[in-house]
């Protein structure tokens, strides 16, 4: 899905609030036009859409799990502000798909972090890539595919 601010031609994303209101109802629209329950759908998306998907579910928007590409840590040469808060409230399965030189977020400052989420946790890191993982498509999409057949297919 796309978010409004996108589809209205803003150059910038609305605040945090109107972002997770989006997800809720894209949620929302997504299980009712499958007849499913939204606790079976897997959420996530690419750096501010998964943040976005991850605090939509840490407050309470059921979901099966979460696939986070690309997950902004902090913004870049600004490792104090952290985005992290919410994670004490994942209980669902992660997986984290990031590259070993992100600047949104190094693997160590993830090793660090991530242990505050409940649910369980799957890191996959993409050797010598940043954040934009240029020619990575099919990578992340093995990746993806590996870990939804592994944590819910066995």
């Amino acid at each position: 899905m796309d978010f409004p601010y996108r589809n209205a031609g803003k150059p910038f994303p609305d605040r945090a609030p109107v972002l997770i209101g989006a997800v809720r109802d894209g949620v929302a629209a997504m299980a009712a036009s499958h007849d499913l329950n939204p606790d079976r759908l897997v959420l996530g998306g690419r750096s501010m859409g998964g943040r976005m998907c991850s605090m939509a579910v840490a407050e309470g928007l059921p979901a099966a799990g979460l696939v986070l590409v690309c997950y902004p840590l902090h913004p870049p040469k600004k490792p104090q502000n952290l985005r992290v808060g919410h994670f004490g409230s994942i209980y669902v399965p992660c997986l984290f798909v990031s590259g070993d030189r992100d600047e949104f977020g190094m693997p160590e400052e993830f090793d660090t972090h991530l242990s505050a989420i409940a649910g369980p946790v799957t890191i996959v890191r993409l050797p010598g890539k940043r954040h934009d993982l240029k020619g990575c498509d099919e990578l992340v999409c093995d990746a993806v595919e590996a870990w939804l057949a592994d944590t819910f297919l066995t």
